[in-house]
Parts: C-alpha cells; structure tokens; sequence
C-alpha cells in the first residue's frame, strides 16, 4: 500500500505542467488577483450557526502607506485561529490546524474565500514512527496553490526525525511517512522547491541543504556549503553571535534560491526571565550552484521581496508587479512586525502581538 501512495505522490513530478490560463502570462500580474496582506486579529462579534465564537478579520494590506489604518473586513472567522496554539502553519493562504492528532486545512483567514462556506479539508491521524512523535510540528508547507488541486501534496514536517506527506485531494487518503536520519535535520522547516519539484528542508546549522526526492522516494542531502560574507566585517557578526537566530530557505520566481538568517534580541522580562524577541537584523545569502555550493552574502536582490513569518511558508514576489518596494524583506513575527531594506538595513514597522502571523500570498479568482 505504502509503495502505492509512493506513486501516487511521484507523479507530481512526472506530469507535464498546466497550461498557462488567462491570468498569467510571462511573470504578469493581472487585476484578478488580490493585494499581499498581512494578518493583524479578529475582532471578536458573535457566535455563529456552528456554535463557534467568531469575529470579524482585521488586516493590513503591505502595499499601503506607513500612515494608513489596519482594515476591518466584513469577512467573519473563528476566535481559536486567533490563539498561539490555534493554528500550526500556513502555506499559499491556507492555515493548518492541529486537533486530536487530525491536520485540518482552512481557507478562513484568506480574504478572497467565502465567508458563508469556508473551505476546511481535514487529513487522517499520521502513523507516529518509531522514536518519533507527532504532537509537535514545525511547519507545513504546500506544493500547490490550494489542496483541492489533483497534484498537490501537503508536508507537515514534525519536531524530530518525521515528515509526513499526504494528496488530499485523493478520495482515499493516507499519509507517507518518513524518517530522517540526520540530526540537523530535526527542528528544520519544510518549504516545496517548484524548479526542483522537491520538498526541501535547511539544517539547522544552516550548511546543507536536504530533500524529499518524490521520483526516487528517497532522502537527498546536497551537502555542506560554505557562506561568503563579502561585506560584514568581523565585528558585526561578533554582535550578531549574541542574538537569537533562525534560518530560511526562500525560492524567487527567478528561480534563485536564497537563505535568510533572521537575527533578534531577546529581551528581559520584568521577573528577570528571557522576554519577547525583538528584530535585530536580516542577513541574505544567495546560493550558487556550481562545482562547489556556496552561499554568498548580498545586499542586493533585484526586483524581487521576501515574505516571511514566524510560522508560514515563507514566498517571494516580484516587487514591480505588486507596487512592492524591491530589494526590501516584509516580516511578521508574534511581537513585531515590519519592513527591512536588505541594502542597509533600515527598518520600518511597529510592536504588538500577532497572534497569527503570517502573509497571505496573492489570490486570484
């Protein structure tokens, strides 16, 4: 059965890829799609006919001005997806939940979905694998733009060795599950590669590079890769040593692939404990395939910006297209929120919690 759904899932990679539709054409962007937005809160209003406390989804689309207010939409959403554990990822506008082992997947905080019908897919309970656990995950990451697409695949990657893989679009579900060997692969975050059609993960080291090879059903590592840090003297990274960090591994349309380390302060809590993260800086790398890998330090990403949360698929975009500032990354953390320059740093955003923090990528009907 296993080596069934193993084909199954492989012909994500053996399909040809589908014809182009009106709405996109060369890279374009056309007016059916919908404004980058981030997600600020729900303000609570009722209780709905599914007996669930809903509210009224606030936003902040990243197109607008410094000065302009967060817009109260119309569009109601359940109260729990606003809670730190409501919801255990995000990926192309659609959020994951986690109950009772069961992932459901939601399109309630996406603006452009019914408000009267949401769209939820719940997956069956993923077999645990020995000496591992599955109460914990890391990230969820999509290969499509929605579930309900034949060839999409959903990846839940676990804290711990598993990664679990699912088609739910298919009438008889059933999850693959997979062991990773490698240690430094254990708190890593999934992201889907649509150049390589592989689902792909950065160690937690930030030196290699590993993936899902859906053809061969096997686990690859690219193997370590040396960073270049052409214009940061030694002091600044002494400084940067300090700080909290974390590692993405980000594709642009272009086809670049990109790590983004994600620097912060922690600050001290009033009872002399460890404190709300606070943005110290975004370091950007990007990664060259030549006869030796390497990952070289730039300021300079072109017409492109980056997308990342704390816990969503991160994405990028082309910044003409979207009336986006180029060569700058937006980001949403659960305290702070804001925009970067990567050329030098400067940073533009505000404090407060997000209590689900993520982007919602373009939509198009």
């Amino acid at each position: 059965m296993s080596s069934l759904l193993l084909s199954r899932l492989s012909r994500l990679c053996l399909r040809k890829p589908p014809k182009l539709g009106v709405k996109y054409l060369c890279g374009a962007r056309f007016l059916s799609e919908t404004s980058i937005c981030r997600i600020v809160r729900a303000d609570h209003w009722q209780y709905s006919s599914r007996d669930e406390s809903v509210g009224k989804l606030v936003i902040h689309n990243v197109n607008a001005s410094d000065s302009e207010d967060d817009e109260v939409l119309e569009k109601m959403v359940p109260m729990e997806l606003m809670t730190g554990s409501g919801t255990i990822g995000a990926s192309h506008g659609w959020v994951a939940t986690f109950k009772e082992s069961i992932v459901c997947l939601q399109d309630d905080l996406n603006p452009r979905a019914s408000n009267s019908d949401p769209k939820r897919i719940s997956l069956p309970r993923p077999q645990t694998l020995p000496h591992c656990q599955t109460q914990l995950v890391t990230n969820v990451a999509m290969s499509s733009s929605s579930p309900e697409d034949d060839d999409c695949i959903v990846a839940v990657k676990f804290v711990g060795p598993q990664l679990s893989l699912c088609r739910p679009a298919e009438k008889s579900k059933k999850w693959v599950n997979i062991r990773i060997e490698d240690p430094g692969f254990f708190n890593s975050r999934v992201m889907y590669s649509k150049r390589d059609k592989m689902f792909s993960m950065l160690d937690c080291v930030g030196t290699h590079i590993g993936y899902w090879d859906l053809e061969k059903h096997r686990w690859r590592n690219l193997g370590s890769f040396s960073y270049y840090y052409e214009e940061f003297v030694q002091s600044q990274l002494q400084q940067l040593s300090q700080c909290y960090r974390t590692e993405h591994l980000v594709e642009a349309p272009t086809g670049e692939t990109f790590i983004v380390k994600w620097y912060s302060d922690l600050l001290w809590g009033s009872e002399g404990n460890f404190g709300n993260p606070r943005w110290q800086r975004f370091m950007v790398f990007k990664i060259r395939y030549d006869q030796i890998c390497t990952a070289v330090s730039t300021k300079d990403i072109g017409d492109l910006c980056i997308f990342l949360s704390t816990k969503g698929e991160p994405f990028s975009v082309k910044a003409s297209l979207y009336g986006l500032n180029p060569n700058y990354i937006y980001y949403v953390g659960h305290f702070n929120f804001g925009k970067v320059n990567i050329r030098d740093n400067v940073w533009v955003g505000g404090h407060g919690f997000s209590p689900a923090p993520y982007f919602i990528p373009p939509q198009s009907s």
